[in-house]
């Protein structure tokens, strides 16, 4: 059994599919609706896994007019360095 929220899920298999190619670069992804009908998900898990894709450095979301593709999975920026402050991320 997959443990993983659902945006989680979504968005890893949407990554995969920018992997794989299937989603190439400037490809648009499908629209929120088309992705609610496609994966079977809510307008919420649709809306955090594409923040989730965001954050991951794969998509780029242009207001009122879609999400696309704009990284690969292979060139994301690894995370940043810890300082060594016990403080840090607090």
């Amino acid at each position: 059994m997959d443990l993983r929220y659902a945006y989680v899920r979504l968005a890893d298999e949407i990554e995969d599919e920018i992997r794989t190619g299937r989603l190439p670069m400037g490809a648009a992804l499908p629209g929120e609706r088309a992705m609610i009908s496609q994966y079977g998900v809510s307008i919420d898990t649709v809306r955090r896994a594409l923040k989730v894709l965001r954050e991951r450095g794969l998509v780029t979301t242009v207001p009122h007019k879609g999400s696309f593709v704009t990284g690969t999975p292979d060139a994301k920026t690894p995370p940043p360095e810890s300082t060594g402050d016990p403080d840090e991320g607090v």
